[in-house]
């Protein structure tokens, strides 16, 4: 008898089920009231006897530590350090016995925006600031009132400081002393929050909790997770949903040493294998050959024609206001202008990987994923389990970028578990993760404006024309008006003051599955539209702040960052000899940036960034060092998607195999950055995506400024800006 395991479905039906229907469920069923009333926070994690547990995210223990139970996923971002420190400060914590644990998957970890346990859109913090401080608070609250009770005193005669009560006179009771009888006191409804001039620990710069683990090697990533027994797998995946098996040598793959299985789903062909080379040569040795169809013509030229075709055609309306045709008539200029960028991978520098053990009525995972919530629901009704019957163990991230947000590889390996009733840890290859598809989509805009005879624009027309993330996730749906919020976002938004608009959108789907990349439609369309208004400043012969700041009278926030970043700079300022400055600036997840490149560009057309610098208006900090590491970060990622990154296609393959072909920005061309937190009262934007999307046009708008070349297609081609 073969050892060989097929499922007999479609992949497209496979995946309609499992990332569609199946999404549904995870976002839905799980989080409705009869199932999450039976498992509330009681059942996720249950506190230790003489633990004061007042809510799902907090621990005190009678030797004074304090535990916070972190429901977000760690990818480099620092939740599990401002997490804690929400908690933290309401409870009025000493920071140096504070401990952090990753949470387990459970509605009571729900994402508050989300609705659901998942980790994406720059959300963490504005998603927790208030209902984390409020646990915080709450039991700050029951602590003081378990003192009243010992002392015999009235709690308002009480204060907290450093996981201490202390009383007039000075006496002081410890937390840890305070545990059961603080357990017995009631929960608070509304707490008291501090005041912000009150803050001990929000704000101000703090060490990472994790940094130690991730330095002495302690820290266990996804990749990293290891179960007597498992099996591992490398597959073959098909190139397309449409994609079928055509023929593969299995007789080849067994000879392998080391090979025990070769399981077939409708995502492709898996080895599995007593360790991850012998499955990669298994998998090699298939030889798998893909019947392609109508695809196998598929190129990166006829994809830009379908963009154009698109676009050509919108009729999605984002935005309809004013009269374009009267500004038109009335001008003194008209300007149009074409832009596009390609596919872009994710790149995470931690390969995909889970570990999937299905054993009876029961699915265990082990994997750094952004959907703990999502994939309860997924792998339940992949296993045939009800959601709480999965348990998620999320590890640490080694990138995600939204990528470890799709669900591929844990259901692939769930099902690769199921099926060869082994636990199965699948792992992609770089070659594999970068031909998986789950890209940044394609995007084409074409603009048209008028500027009046002071030069400033009186209307703006924009058609875009993209693949819908909304209608390739699985999980939404397109509204009646066809609009894909992703595709027009930071356009249809945008904070400028142009009196006449029409955005529209145009769905164009080449093929490549299409997902959420760093910053979404706000990483393509701030470099479209940053790139215009440089094009109307120039037409209207302005100085490129300047013209932003007439257009942004209304918008304080978008000023203020504008004129930090620009006097941080030195804008106007003399800069060495063919060193030329670019402006840009963005408005997303709730957070103002914008960033000055200073640019020069050698005599083989190579641009050279030397120095960018990054002013902020996040809103309300609660950790500034992280606030600077991820615009920092932001900024790396946004320069290698400019400079180099793409994604294409050829007799309907990817030609992109790792980083010889999809370069990174290396050390010696990374620039120096500076980051300048404008003080705020407002409410926390995001930080994690808000500084990619300014950096491309703030590079070719300063390119321009060099070499008056413009850079309307991404990445940059070092032969257009090449001297003659």
């Amino acid at each position: 008898m073969k050892d060989h395991t097929a499922l007999s479905t479609t992949r497209r039906g496979f995946m309609q089920r499992s990332a569609g229907s199946a999404l549904v469920v995870g976002f839905s069923l799980p989080l409705a009231g009869g199932l999450a009333a039976k498992v509330q926070a009681a059942t996720a994690s249950a506190p230790q006897t003489n633990t004061f547990a007042p809510n799902a995210w907090l621990r005190i223990t009678p030797d004074n530590r304090i535990t916070v139970l972190c429901g977000a996923a760690e990818m480099g971002q620092g939740v599990l350090t401002a997490i804690p420190m929400l908690v933290a400060e309401e409870l009025d914590a000493d920071w140096k016995l504070v401990a952090v644990e990753q949470a387990p998957a459970h509605t009571a970890y729900n994402n508050p925006l989300f609705g659901m346990q998942a980790t994406g859109g720059s959300t963490t913090i504005r998603a927790h600031w208030t209902p984390l401080r409020q646990a915080g608070a709450a039991a700050r609250e029951m602590l003081l009132a378990a003192a009243a009770e010992q002392l015999k005193i009235d709690v308002s005669h009480l204060r907290s400081e450093r996981s201490h009560v202390i009383a007039p006179g000075g006496k002081k009771l410890s937390y840890g002393a305070l545990v059961e009888a603080a357990s017995r006191q009631p929960v608070p409804d509304k707490p008291l929050l501090k005041s912000r001039a009150d803050f001990k620990i929000l704000g101000k710069p703090t060490a990472r909790l994790d940094t130690p683990a991730k330095v002495n090697g302690k820290a266990r990533f996804g990749i990293d997770a290891q179960i007597e027994g498992m099996l591992v797998a490398v597959m073959a995946r098909a190139p397309f949903a449409e994609a079928k098996l055509k023929s593969m040598d299995e007789s080849a793959a067994r000879a392998i040493k080391g090979v025990q299985k070769i399981i077939s789903i409708p995502q492709g062909v898996a080895v599995l294998a007593e360790g991850y080379w012998a499955a990669k040569q298994g998998r090699d040795a298939l030889a798998v050959q893909w019947e392609l169809g109508e695809k196998a013509q598929l190129n990166t030229a006829k994809i830009s024609e379908m963009l154009n075709d698109a676009a050509n055609t919108a009729g999605a309306i984002a935005v309809d206001k004013g009269n374009l045709k009267d500004a038109a008539a009335n001008s003194a200029q008209r300007l149009s202008a074409s832009y596009e960028v390609p596919y872009l991978a994710h790149a995470c520098m931690e390969p995909l990987n889970c570990l999937a053990w299905v054993k009876n009525d029961e699915v265990t995972i082990w994997a750094g994923t952004q959907s703990q919530g999502p994939a309860q629901g997924i792998l339940g009704q992949i296993a045939q389990v009800t959601p709480a019957k999965v348990k998620v163990n999320t590890l640490l991230l080694g990138g995600g970028f939204g990528r470890r947000f799709a669900p591929d590889f844990t259901v692939d390996a769930t099902l690769l578990s199921k099926l060869s009733g082994r636990p199965v840890k699948l792992i992609y290859s770089r070659e594999d993760d970068m031909a998986a598809a789950y890209y940044r989509p394609a995007a084409l805009v074409k603009f048209e404006a008028a500027l009046d005879e002071a030069g400033r624009a009186s209307s703006l027309r924009a058609d875009v024309a993209s693949p819908s993330i909304m209608a390739g996730s699985g999980f939404m749906q397109l509204p009646e008006s066809g609009v894909d919020a992703q595709a027009v976002e930071g356009l249809a938004d945008h904070l400028y003051d142009i009196p006449n608009q029409r955005i529209a959108y145009g769905r164009a789907e080449p093929g490549p599955q299409v997902w959420f990349w760093r910053s979404v439609g706000h990483s393509q369309n701030a470099f479209f539209i940053e790139s215009f208004i440089d094009e109307l400043a120039a037409a209207a012969k302005a100085d490129p702040l300047q013209y932003r700041l007439q257009m942004l009278d209304k918008q304080p926030r978008a000023r203020a960052v504008l004129e930090a970043a620009a006097a941080k700079a030195g804008w106007g300022q003399v800069l060495p000899a063919g060193v030329k400055r670019g402006i840009a600036f963005a408005e997303s997840f709730g957070s103002f940036v914008a960033e000055v490149a200073e640019v020069s560009v050698s005599s083989d057309g190579r641009p050279k960034v030397h120095r960018v610098v990054a002013a902020v208006d996040c809103g309300q900090t609660v950790n500034p060092q992280t606030i600077a590491r991820q615009i920092e970060g932001a900024i790396v990622y946004g320069l290698s998607a400019a400079l180099y990154g793409q994604i294409t296609l050829k007799d309907g393959r990817v030609e992109q195999s790792n980083f010889h072909d999809y370069p990174v920005l290396r050390m010696s061309e990374m620039p120096k950055v500076e980051v300048h937190i404008l003080p705020s009262t407002a409410a926390p934007g995001g930080v994690g995506e808000p500084g990619t999307p300014p950096i491309a046009p703030a590079l070719t708008n300063a390119i321009f400024a060099a070499t008056g070349v413009r850079i309307r297609k991404l990445p940059i081609e070092p032969g257009l800006l090449k001297k003659s």
